[in-house]
This record gives C-alpha cells, structure tokens and sequence, in this order.
C-alpha cells in the first residue's frame, strides 16, 4: 500500500478532529455533514472525496479506540513466548477509562452485543492479532479461539459502553483479562495466567 498523501492526510485529520469536537457535547445522529466541514475549513465537494457519510469519517476518527484497545489487551508482551501475568496490564484499565470518556460517541458505532463499524473492525484487528498469536507458539485452533476472544472483548466492552454492564475500570479490566485467558486455554494450551502459575 502507498503512503498517504501529506495533503490528503492532513485534511482527513482536520475532518477527524472536527467530527470529535463536534461530538464532543451531542450525538452523531444530532451532527451535520455542513458543521464538520465547517469545522475543519474544507468544502463539501472535499469532505465526499474522502468519506461517503458520517459513519464513514466517525469509524475512521474512532479508530484510536480500536488501536488503543489491541495495544491495551498486548502491553504485557516482550515476545511471541513471553508468559501473560495473572493481573491485566494497567494498560486495559487506562483503555477502558478514555473509552468511557467518548462513550456517547463510541455507543453510536458499537452496537449492544458488538455489532456497528467500530465492532466489526474491532473484532477484526483484534482476531488478527490474537491469532498471530497462537499461531506463533503453535497454538492449536487459532482462527476459533481468535474469533471466540475478540467476540467476547468486542460485546462485553459495548454491552459495558451501553451500560448494560456495570462495573468500574479497574474491576472490568481483571474480570475481562481472566475471560480471555480463560478462552485462550479452553483449547489446548493457551497458557492462561492460572494455568502457567501451576507449572
């Protein structure tokens, strides 16, 4: 894939950006394609250049959420065979703070359960990630037990978002970290936290 114009680039930030501070004190829905472009000093024509709606330009101004989320989940790790600690990185906990910070925003894209476009690339980036993996320390099912772990962050964290989950960052980090793990170990040796800590 070529590099991104510098041009081209920087508008899409200001577009970003725009739709954030936009968002930052009503929902998606109440927002304007004329406020964000207004915003962010670009024209109409320029704004259906790079994005085909709203939605389009929210999920590529959420995509931090999505990065930040696969980062948070792996802070642990300095290889592909290092051993995950029985505590969530304080990584997750830090996550799950800012998420709640854009909620309204993130409720919009992350549908109860996971769906919507954040869901669906979260669970995508997430899936890839865990794995590589396993598949690195020759796990066994790798695409089950990675559609199985990312499904099961992508819908608590939006159930969570959605305040069907109530629980405080910190708490939700560690209830989260001993499921995935849990998942990670129900096929094979996935070598959950529990699991190394009686070797």
């Amino acid at each position: 894939m070529s590099p991104e114009d510098p041009r081209t680039a920087r508008t899409k930030g200001r577009l970003r950006e725009s739709l954030l501070a936009e968002c930052a004190d009503r929902p998606l829905a109440e927002v304007s394609v004329s406020a964000v472009v207004r915003r962010a000093g670009v024209g109409r024509a320029t704004f259906y250049l790079h994005y085909e709606d709203l939605t389009a330009l929210a999920v590529d101004a959420c995509a931090d959420v999505v990065h930040a989320a696969v980062d948070a989940l792996h802070a642990w790790q300095t290889g592909p065979s290092a051993v995950p600690p029985a505590e969530p990185p304080a990584a997750l906990a830090a996550f799950l703070v800012q998420a709640a910070d854009r909620a309204p925003l993130y409720r919009t894209l992350l549908l109860q359960g996971g769906g919507g476009p954040l869901g669906r690339r979260l669970h995508r980036e997430l899936s890839a990630r865990a794995r590589a993996e396993r598949e690195a320390v020759g796990a066994p099912q790798p695409e089950l037990v990675a559609s199985a772990v990312a499904a099961a962050f992508t819908g608590v964290l939006a159930d969570w978002l959605h305040e069907d989950i109530r629980a405080e960052p910190r708490a939700l980090a560690d209830h989260l970290w001993r499921l995935l793990w849990a998942l990670h170990g129900a096929i094979g040796p996935g070598g959950g936290p529990k699991a190394d800590r009686t070797r």
